[in-house]
């Protein structure tokens, strides 16, 4: 997703020197890590699909590399955009527009993990690959906490934001966490059977509700800034999207949850969240599904008014791919085969969700970098 810069004016000097690349590294935020977590959410919700569709499952481990690459690449160049541009750097952790995007340096290597679990045997074996989706949750999981907390901290010391700049974005660290829920449980029989593996469940779950309990107190700002700020400016409407983020994952934790706790919690307490995960998960589903249609009529609408292809598009990606994972936790708790054709069907608008979002990041590589000024 496309962030704005904080540019300083150049010299002459620097205007005529200064080659391209540097141009577009400085103004490289965080907020592309939405890349990877799109690519890997393609990976991991694919794989996961009840239906058998030939040749899905190896196009899955192709986006699993692809999504590793990217991530790697990512991390590079941050790190390069630390070292030369550590003013521009700083001035994305004061704005309240750029400093939510740390969110999604954690959700990269949850994204990453999660798709490793799936279809990552497929080419490193399953050991290697366990390994390696057992370090991409323990550092996501460190950084979910960690910019859960300390970026509402930094807003609310150094951002100073109005009603004005509340966005879907702001979302993005608190739903850190939820991530984190949603992929541990598939690396909980990994662990020693006992009291290490009930910690680590019930770990899970309470990264659950510090996720949800956070979002519910951002939401109803969102939705009110929807309602009453005089409207949604066209660049800002991918954002949208964003929404389904907390609802999907939300769904898919509770489900990976309950699916993690059989055999290793209580009875009682097992079947309880087997129960809990379907009462929370269809009606927030369904919440989902409604909000859906409404960001999509705005993003429409926003086509209309001129929105073109860009890095931005990447927000359709990933929280679509919740609500595929979503009904996908739902069709095997419930059985109903209406939940797997809405999960297969969600997946048909992921794949050309992340297409548009992959034209719209070449093209915008493509154009030549704007000056500073």
């Amino acid at each position: 997703m496309s962030s704005p810069s904080v540019a300083v004016a150049p010299s002459p000097a620097a205007q005529t020197s200064a080659p391209a690349p540097v141009s577009r590294l400085r103004g490289f935020g965080p907020n592309h890590y939405a890349a990877v977590m799109g690519t890997a959410m393609l990976a991991t919700a694919g794989s996961g699909l009840p239906q058998h569709v030939a040749g899905l499952r190896a196009l899955c481990a192709a986006l699993w590399g692809v999504a590793a690459l990217a991530l790697l690449a990512v991390l590079a160049a941050r790190g390069a955009h630390w070292a030369r541009h550590r003013d521009q750097a700083r001035a994305h952790l004061r704005s309240p527009a750029e400093a939510p995007f740390y969110g999604c340096l954690a959700m990269a290597f949850l994204a990453l993990s999660a798709a490793t679990q799936r279809v990552g045997a497929d080419v490193l074996g399953h050991g290697a690959a366990t390994g390696l989706a057992e370090v991409l949750l323990a550092v996501g999981a460190v950084l979910a906490v960690a910019v859960a907390a300390g970026i509402p901290v930094l807003m609310i010391v150094h951002a100073r934001a109005r009603f004005a700049d509340v966005s879907p974005v702001w979302l993005l660290p608190l739903v850190a966490p939820m991530v984190a829920a949603s992929v541990g449980p598939g690396l909980a029989g990994e662990l020693p059977a006992g009291q290490a593996r009930e910690t680590f469940v019930y770990g899970c779950l309470a990264l659950f509700g510090t996720s949800l309990l956070a979002v519910l107190v951002v939401l109803p700002l969102v939705g009110a800034r929807l309602l009453t700020g005089g409207g949604w400016p066209t660049r800002l409407a991918p954002s949208l999207f964003l929404v389904l983020g907390p609802l999907g994952q939300s769904t898919t934790a509770t489900g990976a949850i309950a699916d993690a706790a059989r055999g290793v919690l209580p009875d009682g307490t097992a079947r309880g969240l087997r129960v809990f995960s379907v009462v929370y998960g269809v009606p927030v589903m369904g919440f989902a599904l409604l909000w859906l249609l409404i960001a999509a009529a705005l993003v429409a609408r926003a086509l209309a008014r001129g929105l073109r292809p860009s890095s931005t598009w990447w927000a359709f990606t990933f929280p679509v791919g919740t609500c595929v994972t979503g009904p996908t936790q739902l069709a095997a708790h419930t059985g109903l085969a209406a939940y797997r054709w809405l999960a297969a069907g969600i997946y048909v608008l992921l794949l050309l969700a992340w297409c548009a979002a992959a034209f719209g990041a070449v093209r915008e590589l493509g154009a030549r970098p704007a000056p500073a000024v």
